[in-house]
């Protein structure tokens, strides 16, 4: 089978199991059948893609041509696989954890569910492999209008409201900043494929580089970065599922692997290092990095403070791509699939926790890990890899991201990413520390195993130990992070 081939059903595959799921929607067996069959030919297919990406290809093909030299096209490139892998990898866990957390919970229109997470997956997997800034764009508005069923899910007037803040500002910063910067970068490079080098380093005067950076990024509102964050922590009251969508397998990912993208793709790194507004933003993500980890330690809402983490750390992202040195777009890469693991075990965590006890909040949490093991002990696991602590994945992004910000002689922002740490850790680790130490609150007692459904359970298990495999095994993400760089 050809790599065009591939490019096409990795991008169409998830919209052929969209249809079936939808055909078998009476036979909920024969509908998570379908879905973990889709979602695992769809990562086997990734893995395809892969291995000639390791070869130094970056196979690519046409979809139709709009205009001379504007198409839709996709092109598989070291960037795109690992948002590719990450995206489709995590689909699969994300989808037996489903299984027993929607089951267990009696949602309704569960078939609707995995119909959209299926068009979602679609939707980043164009983001992943799209060629040009065209391309990327249409995918980034099918992944929000995908999405929005989603987020909607409960059907609650308070789900209603975060679902028109979703909405809004998503459809409000891409359609006003990054459709904007689009045609704009289209009028001054003539091209909009993304090209080892970047286009605009010839083309832009620094006044239009420097307009066209701060559109860009603030064009891509699934990053949150800050003031364009609020439809994100309001998006919790999804079912954990889609919050684990939203946080670690597609929709905030597809943002940050956005603005990377553009950084090195459409200004390159040596061009963007010059930048006047580069440096701006990344003391603005150094801000969100801060201020969400503050706004974080204030939330008894356990999904709300891991809402405000997941807008502190995508700020990591958003540093090392505007930092523009080397090492730091490496750390950039490498958190996209490092952030992911950690992030999608905790939010499984809270999920679970709901499913067992029907505990949302921190302090209803004292005792719980006696009648919740399994759960608490991978929310520990998780939480260290947030932090950044060896033997745990998340440890390399953070290393490469440090030694970014001393090539770019940034100690202020090397400050932030220590504080940051620290920070993880006043927020994080208090949650399974009283789960395991603290008394039962109102006067409970926690008799025997008390653990939510198996697939759900067997799904944050694996992706905790994920994060600790991983850590011994981190090469083959550092070399694909690597390659990303000009050779």
């Amino acid at each position: 089978m050809s790599s065009e081939t591939l490019i096409l059903i990795a991008v169409f595959l998830p919209v052929s199991g969209a249809l079936l799921i939808r055909l078998a929607g009476r036979s909920p067996n024969l509908r998570e059948v379908v879905t973990l069959s889709v979602a695992v030919l769809l990562f086997a297919t990734v893995l395809l893609l892969l291995l000639g990406v390791q070869a130094g290809e970056r196979p690519g093909v046409v979809l139709h041509e709009i205009l001379p030299g504007l198409a839709i096209a996709f092109e598989v490139e070291p960037l795109g696989i690992i948002f590719g892998l990450v995206a489709s990898g995590l689909w699969i866990v994300t989808s037996i954890y489903s299984i027993g957390y929607m089951r267990s919970h009696h949602e309704k229109n569960q078939t609707r569910f995995y119909v959209c997470f299926a068009l979602a997956l679609s939707g980043a997997m164009g983001v992943a492999f799209a060629a040009n800034m065209l391309t990327l764009f249409l995918f980034y508005e099918i992944l929000t209008l995908s999405t929005y069923p989603l987020v909607t899910h409960a059907g609650t007037e308070e789900a209603k409201r975060a679902g028109r803040t979703y909405l809004g500002i998503l459809l409000f910063t891409s359609i006003a900043f990054l459709l904007t910067a689009t045609i704009w970068t289209w009028n001054v490079a003539g091209t909009l494929d993304f090209t080892v080098g970047g286009i605009l380093a010839d083309k832009a005067s620094p006044a239009v580089a420097a307009a066209l950076l701060l559109l860009f990024v603030f064009g891509t509102g699934k990053a949150a970065l800050m003031p364009f964050h609020r439809w994100l922590p309001g998006a919790m009251v999804a079912p954990a599922p889609v919050s684990a969508l939203l946080h670690a397998v597609a929709v905030v990912k597809a943002g940050v692997f956005s603005i990377l993208k553009i950084a090195v793709y459409i200004f390159g790194i040596d061009f963007l290092a010059g930048v006047s507004t580069a440096q701006v933003l990344a003391y603005v993500a150094g801000a969100t990095i801060l201020i969400g980890s503050f706004i974080a330690m204030r939330q008894d809402n356990l999904k709300r403070r891991l809402a405000y983490s997941t807008i502190s750390q995508l700020s990591y992202i958003v540093l090392g791509a505007m930092l523009a040195s080397p090492l730091a777009v490496i750390g950039a890469a490498m958190h996209i699939a490092t952030h992911a693991l950690g992030k999608i075990t905790l939010f499984f965590c809270a999920g679970a926790i709901d499913v067992a006890l029907h505990k949302k909040n921190i302090s209803d949490m004292r005792g719980i890990g006696r009648a919740m093991p399994f759960t608490m002990g991978a929310f520990f696991v998780a939480s260290l890899s947030i932090i950044g602590l060896p033997p745990l994945v998340g440890l390399w992004s953070k290393w490469y991201l440090a030694l970014g910000t001393l090539q770019a002689d940034e100690l202020a922002l090397l400050g932030v990413l220590m504080v940051s740490s620290l920070l993880n850790v006043a927020y994080l680790l208090p949650i399974p520390i009283r789960a395991f130490f603290s008394k039962p609150a109102n006067g409970e007692t926690f008799t025997g195993i008390k653990e939510a459904p198996w697939p759900s359970v067997a799904a944050l298990v694996f992706t905790a130990l994920g994060c600790i495999v991983l850590f011994f095994c981190a090469e083959p993400l550092y070399r694909l992070a690597h390659a990303i760089l000009p050779q």
